[in-house]
């Protein structure tokens, strides 16, 4: 059984698991977003969100245990620099798992993590989105507005003449 075992062993010995999540985290610190697959993204989650936490207090300290874990001096540079100053006030959840289809050659889950900061497609689309409520019905302003707004151009006109 089982029990209280929450690590996901992805079908690797624990120094390969190791290198291959320090690799992902790797790529996904430099290009902000990685296709991979839902396993995979699930434990790079779990692996990832613990460093950028970390990231946003910047001290030696910090550094040397987010350098453990990642092998990579651009690396780490980049995660202290760029992620931790966009990150800086949100509180967690720091990527977001897309979860794409299957891949052709062997019908694998397929998903793409990304940190939620870097997208600022999806970001501007969130914010400019109205919430609008079912109650009541349309406001009779609308159709008061535009016989006053046709009378206020016809006043300026008279008076230019």
């Amino acid at each position: 059984m089982r029990h209280g075992k929450k690590i996901n062993h992805l079908g690797r010995k624990a120094g390969h698991r190791n290198s291959m999540l320090a690799n992902m985290a790797c790529s996904l610190i430099e290009h902000k977003r990685i296709n991979t697959t839902v396993a995979k993204a699930k434990a790079l989650k779990q692996y990832i969100e613990p460093l950028v936490t970390k990231s946003k207090s910047d001290d030696t300290h910090n550094r040397r245990v987010v350098f453990s874990y990642l092998r990579s001096k651009e690396a780490v540079t980049e995660l202290f620099r760029e992620v931790a100053q966009k990150v800086g006030d949100r509180p967690g959840g720091y990527t977001r798992i897309i979860k794409l289809g299957n891949r052709l050659g062997d019908n694998a889950d397929m998903a793409m993590i990304e940190f939620v900061d870097f997208n600022e497609i999806y970001n501007i689309a969130k914010k400019d989105a109205k919430k609008t409520t079912r109650r009541g019905r349309k406001k009779a302003t609308d159709t008061v507005d535009a016989p006053q707004a046709e009378a206020a151009t016809t006043n300026e006109t008279e008076t230019n003449e």
